[in-house]
């Protein structure tokens, strides 16, 4: 069958989106009532984007394709390691801090000069953050640059 791995991640994926979706859904209603957007829209678009790419894996399936191996799989792997570590730190060092990390690490890994990497990601991080907390009204973690 072709196209048969991408079937698989497909099914996969649409069971993570509806399961995110749903998880989503069974966030308390903010205290003073309902509002536009609160903590459940994010992750709302997120799994219905998630739900789309899904089905069109399953029903639009690439040929077959060899599965990387040697330095492809290795830089894959250490992407994977690093996305861990950032979900782990997110708490503790907050969202700018360890997104720069993760993005510029990425970045680096991708070949671009170690500090252009490290300025991209502190800046996409501040940008992302600003966008969250001020435009959106959506606190993420400020870790050991929060201002009481």
């Amino acid at each position: 069958m072709s196209g048969l791995s991408d079937r698989i991640l497909g099914l996969g994926l649409l069971v993570l989106a509806v399961a995110y979706g749903w998880v989503a859904q069974q966030w308390p209603e903010p205290f003073g009532g309902s509002e536009g957007v609160g903590p459940e829209t994010f992750p709302t678009i997120l799994s219905v984007v998630l739900v789309i790419g899904s089905l069109y894996l399953m029903l639009k399936p690439d040929p077959e394709a060899l599965w990387p191996w040697g330095k492809t799989a290795i830089e894959l792997l250490v992407a994977v390691v690093v996305l861990v570590i950032y979900t782990s730190l997110m708490e503790p060092l907050g969202f700018v801090i360890s997104t720069t990390l993760a993005v510029g690490t990425l970045s680096w890994r991708m070949g671009a000069p170690s500090g252009k990497a490290f300025i991209t990601g502190l800046l996409s991080a501040v940008v992302v953050f600003v966008l969250f907390n001020y435009g959106l009204s959506l606190s993420l973690p400020a870790g050991p640059l929060e201002i009481n």
